[in-house]
């Protein structure tokens, strides 16, 4: 990335009308049917934000109630009350913060949230980035990544994430980063959130890395990163220098399946990530079949029954 690209942002907002606050944050989180209400406290809100497009550090100050849903759209959320109170995923997974406690915000899927008067603090992750260096340093593929934001750090890695966010702080909001400083305290303070938040990921399959599948490795992780867009094995045996052929004769040396099953089955395990994640209240087998690609329903659900050993609706309602 370039330096204009990495360039240090400093803003910050702050009022006193209830429906400017309101517009903010609905806009800012994918937000809606918000409610702004007044509490005993005169109302105002201030937010600021700091950083780069990889990591940015933020905090938050409302006091009034706001209640909504939302959905964060490419973007990984820590957060954590420095005052008030607030609650996200409303019902069976609800969550209550705890002040000075971080926490993920709930990820792939849309929530009920319930805050008052409350001061906050936050670090957004670009998603790209954070997958990116989850692959690097766990060894997984590329791909979203599924946070349990009920799931509480031990005290050694709350340690080192507040250290972390120090240094992060002192250098991004208080000093002039060089780009090479604001890209190593992005990249450190990704892997600290990932050895301290419990997280799920797809994981490498070991035969792909060996360096005689160096190709292969390529094409495989070029159909994991773009699952969700509509790919071509003749496009991916391009990108990774093979013929349509060479591409079909690795893939049946190596992994017993043709490109096409493959990607297929990339695919169904991204339904069952979303359809463990989510509930029936949140989506349909439908919904999610669709968004990834799936246009038959009986062979959609035969398919996963193979591949799974049980229907996606079983999974859905565990």
């Amino acid at each position: 990335m370039d330096d204009a690209a990495r360039a240090l942002v400093r803003t910050e907002t702050s009022g006193t009308e209830l429906d400017d606050a309101r517009a903010l944050y609905q806009a800012g989180y994918n937000g809606s049917d918000f409610r702004a209400e007044l509490s005993d406290l005169d109302f105002s809100y201030r937010y600021a934000v700091a950083g780069g497009p990889d990591m940015s550090l933020r905090s938050s100050m409302y006091l009034g109630t706001i209640r909504g849903t939302v959905q964060p759209e490419n973007e990984y959320i820590v957060s954590w009350l420095l005052g008030g109170r607030g609650a996200v995923d409303l019902g069976a997974d609800e969550s209550v913060l705890v002040r000075g406690l971080p926490a993920m915000f709930p990820t792939g899927k849309r929530y009920a949230f319930d805050f008052a008067d409350y001061r906050q603090n936050l670090v957004h992750f670009d998603a790209a980035f954070l997958e990116r260096v989850a692959a690097d340093h766990e060894g997984v593929l590329p791909g979203p990544l599924h946070f349990d934001h009920r799931a509480v750090p031990n005290p050694e890695a709350l340690r080192r994430w507040n250290a972390c966010i120090d240094e992060a702080a002192r250098l991004i909001i208080r000093g002039e980063p060089t780009p090479l400083q604001q890209a190593e305290i992005d990249r450190r303070t990704a892997i600290v959130l990932l050895d301290s938040f419990a997280h799920e990921a797809v994981l490498m399959p070991p035969v792909l890395l060996a360096p005689r599948n160096a190709r292969l490795r390529q094409a495989v992780e070029r159909m994991h990163a773009s699952a969700h867009l509509p790919l071509a094995p003749a496009e991916v045996a391009e990108e990774v220098g093979l013929t349509p052929r060479g591409l079909q004769q690795a893939f049946a040396r190596q992994l017993g399946v043709t490109p096409t099953e493959y990607l297929r089955a990339v695919r169904l395990d991204r339904v069952q990530a979303e359809l463990t994640q989510l509930g029936p209240r949140d989506t349909t087998v439908a919904q999610v079949a669709a968004r990834w690609g799936f246009t038959h329903a009986g062979r959609f659900s035969r398919s996963y029954a193979a591949r799974f050993g049980e229907y996606p609706r079983n999974t859905l309602l565990r």
